[in-house]
């Protein structure tokens, strides 16, 4: 038995590939280095390192933590590349007609190992933030209409996540577990009024204000408003509406202005400026213990979850246009992660009994087998205990170069050259044309604030 056990062992590590690393080490310490180096002058020093991972079982996750240090970096070309890699890569795991024999052996290897064996396709929230970033790389790179398709395949997906999810939930049996309801408590209860992972006001608002800068303004004027269902109380998605409804002369006009005031409208002589502010990185997940009784014997299970998260300072103050400009939030993405481990819980919940039964059931085999030898430590035992201790890691993998919070500022002002900083940061030079706009989009990145502008 002890022979078939290392057999199956050695099998498992030969088809999880290049899932090695997670399988034994956990993600969030493979990608720490890369995050500090984005405070760093070199954010991008080791990026063929990382790069040289989306060959692999996690490569959709390498391709995106590749191109969001790129785009940090400001080289939206190569950002651009990685991104296309990891779209190819969901376009796969969507292609289900044919199963490769590499999805066979994952499958093989997470029922005795763990999650991270499982190829990694990440949650939804992450994938309409890959083509929303994929948006932004077009429109920095001067290709527009490039950049349009992007965002009305954010748009799509948002629906397509959403089916996808409601979809996967009636598959799922209801599991009585006394810590995942704590969690699932827990979870509900950190990410605040955030309802769900597929749903992002960030992304809704991304897609409107480059429909408006193409000069598409009922397309923005839909994408604004779906922006403020989620994020109601931001005031610049109200003022966004209000402007937009009195420039199309909109039946809302009137209800809009009653509710949040008249809109301001530049002058012949003014442009705009537009912010796009991201703070701070997306949190780790952490790992808890989950109990599993098995024949009256007590198994335990080891699940990711999150901490309970400190919270941010003050929104963002933006100096050097006269009056101080306070950014407002327009999405948490924290809670969206937050939200996205929350629904999956239950399959993982799922998956995980299904994986101690199993160890439970090879772990007695092994023991039987061991009976009546004469040796008085039966190595087969030892070996089944060292493998479970060692296999037992909770899938903490996800997109970890993602900002934690985005906010957003709008302003009208006279054409001219203005030194502008956010917080305590240096001051850059922008320019504001008139009729124009100037997007300016801000990313700070621990104790390192980049500013990256264009004029559209």
């Amino acid at each position: 038995m002890l022979r078939t056990f290392c057999a199956w062992l050695i099998l498992c590590f030969g088809l999880s590939g290049c899932a090695f690393n997670s399988v034994f080490v956990n993600y969030p310490s493979q990608i720490a280095s890369y995050k500090q180096q984005l405070s760093s002058e070199t954010p991008t020093a080791n990026i063929t390192d990382l790069a040289g991972n989306i060959s692999g079982n996690d490569g959709l996750l390498y391709a995106q933590e590749s191109g969001r240090i790129m785009q940090i970096a400001g080289d939206f070309t190569r950002s651009k590349t990685y991104y296309q890699q990891a779209i190819d890569a969901y376009q796969v795991f969507d292609d289900k007609a044919t199963v490769s024999a590499s999805k066979l052996g994952a499958g093989a290897s997470s029922i005795l190992l763990n999650d991270n064996a499982i190829p990694y396709r990440g949650p939804g929230y992450e994938r309409i933030m890959l083509h929303q970033y994929q948006a932004l790389n077009y429109l920095f790179s001067g290709d527009a209409q490039g950049a349009l398709v992007e965002v009305r395949r954010s748009n799509e997906l948002q629906s397509m996540e959403q089916a996808r999810y409601q979809q996967s939930q009636k598959s799922v049996q209801d599991m009585a577990n006394g810590t995942i309801n704590s969690q699932m408590a827990q979870l509900s209860k950190d990410a605040g009024s955030v309802t769900s992972s597929f749903l992002n006001a960030y992304s809704y608002y991304t897609t409107g204000l480059l429909h408006e800068l193409a000069s598409e303004p009922n397309d923005a004027f839909i994408d604004y408003r779906k922006a403020a269902q989620i994020t109601p109380d931001n005031v610049f998605l109200q003022q966004d509406l209000v402007r937009l409804a009195k420039q199309l002369n909109m039946p809302q006009y009137d209800e809009f202005k009653r509710r949040w005031g008249d809109a301001v409208l530049p002058t012949p002589e003014q442009g705009q400026v537009v912010f796009i502010v991201e703070r701070d990185f997306v949190p780790e997940k952490q790992s808890i213990t989950v109990p599993f009784p098995i024949n009256g014997n007590l198994q335990s299970a080891s699940l990711a979850t999150y901490q309970a998260q400190r919270q941010l300072v003050n929104n963002s103050q933006i100096q050097g246009l006269g009056a101080p400009l306070t950014a407002q939030t327009i999405a948490n993405i924290d809670a969206l992660a937050i939200n996205a481990l929350k629904e999956d819980l239950p399959a993982a919940l799922f998956r995980q009994a299904a994986r101690v039964y199993a160890k439970y059931q090879m772990n007695r085999s092994v023991q039987s087998s061991g009976q009546g030898g004469n040796n008085p430590i039966d190595a087969g035992a030892i070996v089944m205990q060292l493998f479970n201790v060692i296999t037992e890691q909770a899938d903490r993998r996800s997109w970890l170069t993602l900002p934690r919070q985005a906010q957003i500022a709008r302003q009208f002002i006279d054409a001219g050259n203005y030194n502008i900083r956010l917080n305590n940061s240096q001051s850059v030079k922008i320019e504001v044309k008139p009729q124009r706009s100037t997007l300016i989009w801000v990313i700070e990145t621990g104790n390192r604030t980049r500013f990256y502008s264009i004029i559209i």
